[in-house]
């Protein structure tokens, strides 16, 4: 109800104001009661007179009532602040005042409403519960939250390649680096960089599907991994490519027989058993690094670092890509310089460098989060080209 602006205390009450509504209280409110109730009983000792009384309004009489109507309204109302205070509910904090209020101020009691946003349903109350319909589709086994909704973005028509970006290019340059350094200084030093680039391929490569945190999965593949570097290391360097691909055919056989056993869904064992086999298909060719000759390995690994680094540069896309390759093989170059390999390096470089950029391609690929990027981002490049170091490396060497 709109606040009354009554007259003001200096101003006198106008005879235009005779047919004007006052903020009184109905007649009948008080006198019907007082008619029908029975007769007030006799007033308790030791109370003031009208004590009893006080909250009720002034009571003219029964006379009052038979007088005729226009003297009744030609009589001057009390004012509304008195009459509010008499017998209308009592306001917190007072009535406002009632002397040239702005509009703004009259309504300042009212709750405060928000303005409604364009595109907005103007049904949907702000302050009802609402049905969540923007999260992210079900998933096979853990959490999906990604930094772009999926479903959202393919909505609005955006792009789902996101590049990992430069944070991924600084990790994925120093670990190849690493591998570059510890290849040079012979296979079991090669061992420690190699196994933290197995286990980063084996979770990006869950992640990237959006299964996660996919525990059972991800530590077959790193088994299957480190059951890859033992045999290369065990058999002599000629036979390193069959200790592999055997490792490899042996965990595809046993990823089949544990999702055979699966109580899932057939579409849900179909999936995990294809994100299954690509992770450790992925976590064991990284050894390839081992059964590679060392100076190929080291060639290899400094191509793909430089390659990585060149593409987040700030560039458009197509004269990225040829500055990486160009680097990569430059960078071969130059590392196969200090090597047996000579000028073979260039080969070697830029065929890990075409290579590391389809790892990364990949990596970027479907909205992928910021997890993904760290690990896929930083796993797949290297982990790509480790086939093509130990063929290349052959042909060269």
């Amino acid at each position: 109800m709109p606040p009354y602006p009554g007259p003001g205390p200096d101003q006198q009450y106008q005879p235009q104001q005779e047919h004007q509504q006052q903020p009184v209280a109905p007649e009948g409110w008080f006198r019907d009661e007082a008619q029908a109730s029975a007769p007030a009983a006799a007033p308790v000792q030791g109370w003031p007179q009208g004590a009893e009384t006080a909250y009720l309004p002034p009571y003219p009489g029964p006379e009052h009532e038979h007088q005729h109507q226009p003297h009744h309204q030609q009589q001057q109302s009390p004012p509304a602040e008195e009459t509010a205070r008499g017998y209308l509910p009592a306001v917190a904090g007072g009535l406002p005042p009632v002397a040239d209020v702005p509009a703004a101020e009259q309504t300042a009691y009212l709750p405060p409403q928000a303005a409604a946003t364009p595109g907005e349903d103007p049904a949907e109350a702000p302050g009802e519960p609402q049905e969540i319909t923007s999260w992210s589709p079900p998933t096979l086994a853990g959490n999906t939250l990604r930094a772009v909704d999926p479903a959202q973005a393919r909505a609005e028509g955006r792009s789902p390649i996101i590049d990992p970006g430069p944070q991924s290019a600084i990790l994925t340059a120093v670990l190849g680096l690493l591998l570059a350094v510890a290849a040079a200084l012979g296979q079991y030093a090669l061992l420690l960089p190699l196994i933290a680039l197995q286990g980063l391929t084996a979770a990006g490569w869950f992640r990237l599907n959006g299964m996660w945190p996919a525990r059972q999965g991800i530590a077959l593949a790193f088994a299957g991994a480190v059951v890859a570097d033992v045999a290369v290391l065990a058999v002599d360097p000629t036979y390193g490519p069959g200790a592999i691909v055997g490792t490899l055919g042996a965990w595809v056989l046993l990823t089949l027989v544990l999702q055979l056993r699966s109580h899932a869904d057939p579409d849900e064992r179909m999936y995990g058993l294809m994100a299954s086999v690509a992770s450790a298909a992925l976590a064991i060719i990284c050894a390839g690094y081992l059964a590679a000759d060392s100076a190929a390995a080291t060639v290899g690994a400094a191509a793909v670092a430089v390659a990585v680094f060149a593409r987040a540069l700030p560039l458009p896309t197509a004269p990225s890509v040829g500055v990486s390759l160009a680097a990569a093989a430059g960078a071969g170059i130059a590392v196969g310089g200090l090597t047996p390999v000579g000028t073979g390096g260039a080969l070697i470089g830029l065929v890990a460098g075409v290579c590391a950029l389809v790892g990364l391609r990949v990596a970027a690929y479907d909205y992928p989060s910021k997890f993904v990027h760290m690990t896929a981002g930083v796993a797949l490049p290297l982990a790509a080209a480790a086939p093509a170091v130990y063929l290349i490396g052959r042909v060269v060497g």
